[in-house]
């Protein structure tokens, strides 16, 4: 698959880690998506689950990332990194593709 989503070493070991902890089984993965919502108009989701028909799925050594089609569109050339430094912990989102983002970096615009 083109480079539709980029996710650093320091994300993946954390899913990795993520899916040991739960004995998540090999059917379920990371979903990716994005979702009408937040000041800017669009957010952007990490859920769990299992892969629907259609999906766009990224293999990784001990899990699976699965995109539906629509949320590729807004995803495509997105880096998703895992930061645990002083201005907090948690998955972070850059999209070079965003025209305007709110101030929490939760919600974009294209």
């Amino acid at each position: 698959m083109e480079n539709l989503v980029t996710i650093t070493p320091k994300a993946v070991d954390h899913i990795a880690k993520i899916f040991s902890e739960n004995n998540s089984d090999s059917a379920r993965g990371l979903r990716l998506g994005v979702i009408g919502g937040g000041c800017s108009g669009l957010s952007y989701k990490i859920d769990f689950g299992e892969k629907k028909d259609n999906d766009r799925i990224l293999d990784f050594d001990n899990f699976s990332v699965f995109i539906d089609p629509k949320s590729s569109i807004y995803l495509r050339g997105v880096t998703l990194d895992y930061q645990d430094g002083l201005n907090g912990k948690g998955f972070v989102f850059t999209n070079p593709n965003a025209s305007n983002t709110c101030g929490c970096g939760e919600s974009f615009s294209v």
